[in-house]
């Protein structure tokens, strides 16, 4: 197996998260690579789609070296890195003392354990799953190559059919026999949820786009329902992280109230483990830190409110809860579908303006400086818009955010910006607070 990309560096993210405890303590880890002298070796393992390396040792003449250490490794999908980045999988669960031996002319082929039975058997589900995989690709080639509806297009989808029966068939017989174990979980999460025909009442309007809508919210609400949520070890492999990824980008549906409500539902699924509760929780706050999709700050105000600030993120610094908190205490003002903050001050005309008073039917609120490199390219884009708009019911309500007057002023007249422009330089309407205004320009 050909590793395409992996991440060369010592993680901690997950460094203060709790490691099972068992009778033997630590880990020890023999490596014997035939035909492998002198060379590196990195142990290595996942966290969601990524991978980082644990240790890094050079083997004897004779192809041998020992991963060890005196506290047990946090349970997971482990991955040995030949030099030429092929690489082979392997388990780290509760017995975390065993050998490991290889060919490097042939890893996957010649992989084999000893001391370890869940490893010995991860490598036989490894090796049937390939083959169950192959076969079922080739039915599809084959299948893509015939007409549709000709007999022989119809015996092939049939023979795809009870391929993927067999397939399913396998994932639950290695998931009831491993009931319990990481092997067990990551066998369970492979397989496909079933999503019942649902029931459209007769003669209903429009029953195809209800019958869609059922498959759909069936789908979605039964999308984790294989996931194991008390196995620690989902966290240090493809499994967790994957799925969470592919459930908050392709089906769900992008909208904040939409995104909240299923992240509650997984936040109260993975509820029953803790290190797995913090491993979703950080992964849902840390993608909607960083979207950029309007209108999901609501979702990292949401997370602040009902974990972070709420006392359930033991993990967290009290450095990074204050800065939340200040984050977020600005944020939670300007949320979409929020009434906007009163905006109170003076004006270029002389005299006060109120946000509140504007009589448009659509009014943008936008903060500029006049000197601001990014505002003097907008300022005319918009007020090309305005004149162009105005008697369709737009308003502007501009605040300048800078100190000196004149040059705003001057400004003004220059480019003959006939928009409601507010003047407010000791900032006693809080503008930059209920905006949260950090940088110009900015557009409401």
């Amino acid at each position: 197996m050909k590793l395409i990309h992996i991440a060369l560096i010592y993680s901690f993210i997950l460094a203060l998260l709790p490691v099972k405890m068992t009778g033997q303590q630590g880990y020890s880890i023999n490596i014997t690579a035939k035909a492998a002298p002198s060379i590196t070796v990195r142990l290595a393992y996942h966290v969601g789609n990524k991978q980082y390396v644990r240790d890094s040792l050079i083997t004897d003449k004779g192809g041998k070296t020992r991963f060890s250490g005196d506290e047990n490794l946090p349970e997971g999908v482990y991955m040995i890195v030949l030099p030429d980045n092929h690489f082979f999988e392997f388990l780290v669960g509760e017995d975390q003392h065993f050998d490991i031996q290889f060919d490097r002319n042939d890893p996957q082929g010649t992989l084999s354990f000893t001391g370890s039975e869940e490893n010995a058997r991860f490598l036989v589900y490894q090796r049937r799953w390939k083959v169950l995989q192959e076969e079922a690709m080739n039915i599809s080639k084959k299948l893509n190559g015939l007409g549709e509806g000709s007999p022989e297009a119809i015996s092939a989808r049939k023979e795809l059919t009870v391929q993927e029966n067999t397939m399913k068939q396998f994932l639950r017989q290695t998931a009831e026999t491993n009931r319990g174990t990481l092997l067990g979980a990551i066998a369970r999460s492979v397989i496909p949820v079933d999503t019942p025909e649902p029931s459209v009442p007769p003669g209903i309007h429009n029953p195809d786009s209800l019958r869609r809508l059922l498959l759909y919210i069936n789908y979605k609400d039964h999308f984790f329902d294989n996931i194991d949520f008390n196995e620690p070890g989902l966290i240090r492999s493809p499994v967790l992280g994957g799925r969470m990824e592919q459930f908050f980008k392709q089906v769900v549906i992008q909208m904040p109230d939409s995104v909240i409500r299923e992240t509650d539902r997984l936040l109260a699924r993975s509820s029953v483990n803790d290190e797995v509760f913090q491993y979703v929780a950080v992964w849902i706050m840390n993608r909607y830190a960083s979207s950029e999709i309007m209108g999901h700050d609501a979702v990292v105000v949401h997370m602040a409110d009902k974990v972070y600030l709420a006392g359930k993120a033991p993990w967290a610094s009290s450095e990074y809860l204050a800065d939340l908190e200040k984050r977020v205490s600005r944020l939670r003002h300007n949320l979409i579908g929020m009434k906007a903050s009163e905006l109170l001050m003076g004006s270029f005309a002389g005299h006060h303006v109120s946000l509140y008073d504007v009589e448009a039917e659509f009014t943008l609120v936008y903060f500029w400086e006049p000197d601001c490199g990014h505002c003097k390219v907008a300022t005319p884009m918009l007020k090309e818009y305005y004149d162009r708009n105005k008697a369709s019911g737009i308003e502007i309500f501009a605040v300048c955010t800078s100190h000196d007057k004149e040059k705003w002023e001057k400004y003004i007249i220059d480019h003959g910006l006939t928009w409601i422009n507010g003047w407010d330089p000791q900032r006693m309407s809080r503008f930059d607070y209920f905006y949260n205004v950090e940088s110009t320009p900015l557009i409401y």
